[in-house]
């Protein structure tokens, strides 16, 4: 199923997150767990993000969207990124994903290394974009999009910019970084419209359960943090339980204003927790 379809009778998109185990030595099984213990959530698709820590030799990200697909019966999207591939790294991927029956990617550039540089074939996700829609295969494609702007870009028109080039390239569908202000995705999503960016745009929720969580995610996607959620994340820091249902109810809170607001979809960051996944799904079962 190619993921676009999902947004045509106008519901809100529920879709999960999910990572292979972040070193190739560590056992797989593990993720078969996780699998297991959100089935009961039925998402619309499972994301799987690419091998361990983005390793090429990885092929684990393969193997656990054929079990999504042909287990779980729910289609699955494949995260690729691109920043160090040469053309013919990206064509045997296309073509082990093909072989499986995967129908859907997710197109990233990755995480540039600072001291190498780019030394592949692609510089910038939209390249890798336009590979794929011109490459002969049917994969549907997305991309990634930032509600508070990239890292790396000078400002939101520039972001917006390069936004439009991805989807001008041939995303269908775009997927956000995570964000703890609503208010945030909300002008983000003013402006890609206002652009000319129509395609579905799902609202990317990390539940914080614990608070290393918070420097690691602030430190990747530079996401804010509104008074409302450090009030809540003080209030509890020295509590672990206190703060994982808070943590929770914030998600949820977030949650059911994006749904109330007509979000396109809702793409949960479970980081491989079941727990997480199954009590937000819980608090929004009857809003699906």
């Amino acid at each position: 199923m190619k993921i676009s379809s999902l947004f045509n009778d106008k519901k809100t998109v529920f879709s999960l997150e999910v990572f292979p185990p972040k070193k190739t030595s560590e056992d797989i099984s593990t993720i078969y767990k996780t699998l297991e213990g959100i089935k009961s959530v039925k998402p619309d698709f499972i994301s799987v993000t690419y091998g361990a820590g983005g390793n090429k030799a990885d092929l684990s990200t393969f193997e656990i969207c054929k079990i999504i697909k042909e287990k779980y019966d729910t289609p699955a999207i494949a995260h690729l990124t691109c920043v160090n591939s040469q053309m013919k790294d990206i064509d045997y991927i296309l073509n082990k994903l093909e072989e499986i029956g995967v129908e859907n990617i997710l197109a990233l550039r990755g995480d540039k290394n600072e001291d190498a540089g780019v030394k592949g074939d692609f510089k910038y996700a939209s390249d890798l974009i336009e590979y794929i829609k011109n490459s002969g295969y049917s994969f549907e494609i997305s991309g990634a999009c930032y509600p508070e702007v990239h890292t790396e870009a000078e400002g939101p028109v520039e972001d917006i910019l390069a936004l439009k080039k991805k989807v001008d390239a041939g995303a269908q569908h775009l997927i956000s970084q995570l964000f703890f202000d609503n208010s945030a995705f909300y002008t983000f999503l003013e402006r890609a419209r206002i652009a000319g960016i129509e395609v579905p745009i799902e609202a990317g929720i990390m539940p914080v359960v614990n608070i290393s969580q918070i420097e690691r995610m602030v430190s990747m996607c530079g996401a804010s943090l509104p008074r409302k959620f450090t009030k809540v994340m003080s209030r509890f820091a020295d509590n672990p339980q206190a703060l994982f249902d808070a943590g929770i109810a914030y998600a949820v809170d977030q949650i059911v204003d994006l749904i109330s607001n007509g979000a396109d979809g809702i793409h949960l960051y479970t980081m491989n927790n079941p727990l997480v996944a199954n009590r937000i799904f819980s608090a929004i079962d009857s809003m699906r």
